[in-house]
């Protein structure tokens, strides 16, 4: 059953627009508004108060071991099957490289596949993050990422946060995205770089929103990423980290923290499954830089559910 929770701060979630973006003629930088941890109460096993520490200061986790051999390996599994039927899903949820047909994403993960859809509701995972949040948590979006080998392109550095609140009408930095590593990431082959402590700077960013901009943006982001400039004063202010570690391992990071991914072209592809997670109270409103919202396998728009949490072992 969801879990009930009480927000142990006075910050509410409104339709009023917090964090402005999408200027025609200007980038700016704004302060967050939003706690990063929104609970001081004592976290669930697997979960330390060294973690939440860590989460706050970085805006970043990495987390190892939650899952048994077997349940990783019934996992990269399922990710292998899925990417070689990944052409025969239907409509928009599958997104190939910019230069080929080879799958880059499969979204609507959960809905696709009874094992992610287990691993998507996972104590391990939604869990910890309800704790963050302190609140309901719903997924806004879900999905599997590839990388090949030799050919898998770059992910340009960018804040979720501002995708999400520009395109999508996320109104408050209250969500979290959860990346699960299916193959072993390493810096070589293209694993996530993030920038900690990035997110408490809100990046906004210069260009107004073209219409139906998903279609070339989840290929190849252009609007709404910071400029080289900021990228190198955020850089320089907080360095940049690779979230390495074998398949297994969990990545949690908050909505607005700045980062990105190189091109892989070693021999060794790169998955992982990504669930983002968002605070029932945040449900989305209308998009807040962009004449209108993205489609429903980018963004949960309907009244949100919260997710029913459940322990025990995936297989």
């Amino acid at each position: 059953m969801p879990l009930e929770f009480a927000p142990q701060r006075d910050v509410s979630a409104t339709q009023e627009d917090a964090y402005p973006t999408r200027h025609p003629d200007r980038e700016t930088w704004l302060e967050r508004k939003d706690p990063v941890v929104w609970t001081d109460k004592m976290p669930p096993a697997p979960l330390t108060r060294s973690d939440m520490d860590s989460f706050e200061r970085d805006g970043f986790l990495v987390m190892r071991d939650l899952f048994s051999p077997a349940e990783v390996a019934a996992l990269v599994d399922r990710s292998r099957e899925l990417r070689e039927g990944g052409r025969a899903v239907a409509g928009d949820d599958v997104v190939t490289e910019p230069d080929s047909d080879a799958v880059r994403t499969i979204f609507r993960l959960d809905e696709h596949d009874g094992l992610m859809n287990a691993l998507s509701r996972d104590a391990r995972i939604a869990g910890i993050v309800s704790h963050l949040l302190a609140d309901d948590v719903y997924l806004h979006q879900s999905r599997l990422n590839y990388k090949p080998g030799f050919t898998g392109k770059e992910f340009y550095w960018h804040s979720d946060f501002e995708t999400w609140h520009a395109e999508d009408g996320m109104p408050r930095m209250r969500a979290i995205s959860a990346s699960l590593l299916l193959t072993e990431n390493r810096a070589q082959n293209g694993a996530l770089m993030l920038m900690p402590g990035s997110q408490n700077v809100f990046v906004s960013c210069q260009g107004e929103t073209p219409d139906a901009n998903h279609e070339s943006s989840l290929k190849r982001q252009e609007v709404g990423t910071p400029s080289q400039v900021s990228l190198a004063d955020l850089a320089a202010q907080h360095g940049i980290t690779d979230a390495e570690g074998p398949a297994g391992t969990l990545i949690l990071f908050d909505c607005n923290t700045i980062h990105g991914s190189n091109g892989n072209i070693t021999p060794t592809p790169r998955s992982n499954a990504f669930f983002v997670y968002n605070a029932v109270s945040n449900a989305l409103t209308e998009p807040f830089a962009a004449s209108g919202a993205r489609p429903d396998f980018l963004a949960t728009r309907n009244t949100p559910e919260p997710i029913d949490i459940r322990g025990g072992a995936l297989v």
